[in-house]
């Protein structure tokens, strides 16, 4: 092998490290799906009619290595393409420059896969260890390929990531692990007879080349496809981006509101967003329920009552709400994560920063409106709920809460990082801790995660007639001023920190050393 290319994959290697939300991401997607919640998956795929226990359990570490090389391999590709093509154009073969990217990327497989598989060997142990060693890197392998075949055709990182995140998703939740294994749509999803090579659940229609046959053909048909691409996309020339060009109270929240309206339109993957991830949550989760009764624990005339209720109505009415926290956290991200380095400089041109936080704060709750309107009318397609005004209620305390979560999430997670925790937190309250579906009622360490109040709300105007969650109405009231004080304070901080600029061009000049003048202390 060329030591050109070999010194160009060390390079790419030390990039990848130096991004501290890639090793943050190293030690939470293991730590979250296969020490913490892969028993919860276990029993989530048992009552929707998988078999669970150790399979879901294995499939966990393949899953995580898989997210983790997609992801880590998406942005490999999108975020260096315009510094490939310089190299290339400067004298590098473009399939040395490919090889040293999917080089990479293998090296990637290989760091998360075994992560994901120690991680399980110190919480389970490892069932069939042959079948899950191989399994799970021949996942992460396929998402190395789906990373740098997403990234050479959607450049802008937010459209990317959400992408790879959406594939995922569909292929994990749809797969034969839980309990899909016979429904013909889900055998195209990418790491499906891998799946059931690994986990010993014979999918029955694999033909001479068996399963793990299949999931080979997967694995080298997708790094084939994957070359071709970023060769195809190492030989263009890089084309010019666009730049984008950056009184009272009443005109100025006008002006920010216009502002944050324009960003806000401006990110095409949040909208398509609105329209895939109901389809996914809610709709998909209907047609995979079996029709069974199943107990949820309700209060009713005060009293707490253990009920039977239909299993997909159930499942209807509680995936609803893990759509709309979902959408509202990422409206959330994207509404201050994009719009920082332009409302500070608006600050500093003089813009109030409470009108610019109210601006965007306008927007936000308008698109967290919309992502309920959007759910709630998808679920009414599947589920009717005893009093939807209250349902419908319910599902706007988890919206203004995960919104205020999301627009928290922007400075300390960052884009990717931020993606991914969008759709986690949500996961993790609302569909795991809350769920009535895994258990009649929450565990008591769940009714201080933000989600509790809103849930127990929705519930009751959801399978009840009287409304007896007054309790729960102002615990999620209260997350939701909380939440809303936290995003003031670290909103000021960003826009205008103490000692900023603003401040010293709002003090008199001659408060200021060395300077005189009345008008506001500025000088021609």
């Amino acid at each position: 092998m060329p030591v050109t290319v070999l010194a160009f994959v060390r390079r790419f290697l030390a990039d990848y490290a130096r991004n501290r939300v890639n090793l943050l991401l190293l030690v939470v997607v293991p730590v979250v799906f296969v020490a913490v919640v892969a028993g919860t998956l276990a029993d989530a795929a048992r009552i929707l009619g998988g078999r669970g226990g150790a399979a879901v359990e294995n499939a966990t570490a393949a899953w995580s290595a898989a997210f983790l090389a997609g992801i880590g391999m998406y942005f490999q590709s999108a975020a260096t393409r315009d510094t490939d093509q310089r190299v290339v154009l400067a004298g590098l073969r473009p399939a040395r420059m490919v090889a040293a990217r999917l080089l990479t990327g293998l090296a990637l497989a290989v760091l998360v896969s075994a992560i994901a598989l120690v991680t399980l060997a110190l919480r389970t142990g490892i069932d069939r260890p042959g079948h899950v060693v191989v399994g799970t890197l021949m996942a992460a392998v396929i998402y190395v390929a789906i990373g740098t075949a997403v990234g050479t055709l959607v450049s802008n990182p937010v459209n990317g990531s959400v992408v790879v995140l959406l594939i995922w998703i569909l292929d994990v939740f749809l797969g034969p692990a839980m309990g899909a294994q016979e429904r013909v749509g889900t055998r195209i999803l990418p790491t499906h007879f891998v799946t059931s090579w690994m986990v010993d659940l014979p999918s029955g229609h694999a033909g001479r080349l068996g399963d793990v046959g299949w999931a080979l053909v997967w694995t080298v048909a997708a790094v084939a496809v994957a070359w071709t691409l970023a060769v195809r996309r190492t030989r263009r020339a890089g084309q010019p981006r666009r730049r984008q060009r950056p009184g009272g109270w009443r005109a100025q929240l006008a002006g920010a509101g216009r502002a944050a309206w324009r960003d806000a339109r401006r990110n095409p993957a949040l909208w398509a967003l609105y329209v895939a991830v109901p389809v996914i949550f809610i709709l998909l989760a209907d047609a995979i329920t079996p029709d069974q009764p199943i107990t949820v624990t309700v209060r009713e005339h005060g009293r707490r009552l253990a009920g039977s209720y239909p299993m997909p109505e159930v499942h209807g009415a509680t995936m609803a709400p893990i759509a709309v926290a979902s959408l509202a956290a990422l409206a959330g991200l994207f509404t201050l994560l994009d719009s920082r380095a332009g409302d500070r400089r608006a600050a500093l041109a003089g813009l109030r920063p409470a009108a610019l936080l109210a601006g965007r704060l306008g927007v936000l709750a308008a698109a967290a409106l919309l992502a309920t309107v959007v759910s709630l009318a998808t679920t009414a397609s599947v589920f009717d709920a005893v009093r939807w005004p209250v349902y419908a209620a319910g599902n706007l305390l988890v919206a203004g809460t995960y919104a205020l979560v999301g627009a928290l999430l922007a400075p300390v997670f960052g884009r990717v990082g931020g993606v991914f925790m969008a759709f986690l937190l949500p996961f993790l309250d609302l569909g795991i801790s809350q769920s009535p579906m895994l258990r009649s009622q929450p565990p008591s360490w769940a009714k201080a995660l933000p989600g509790y109040g809103s849930v127990r709300v929705l519930l009751d105007g959801a399978l009840t007639r009287g409304f007896d969650e007054l309790g729960a109405l102002v615990l999620a009231s209260g997350w939701i001023v909380v939440l809303s004080l936290a995003v003031a304070v670290a909103y000021r901080r960003s826009v205008s920190p103490p000692g900023s600029l603003v401040t010293a061009l709002a003090r008199p000049a001659a408060s200021r050393p060395g300077q005189s003048g009345t008008f506001n202390g500025v000088r021609g």
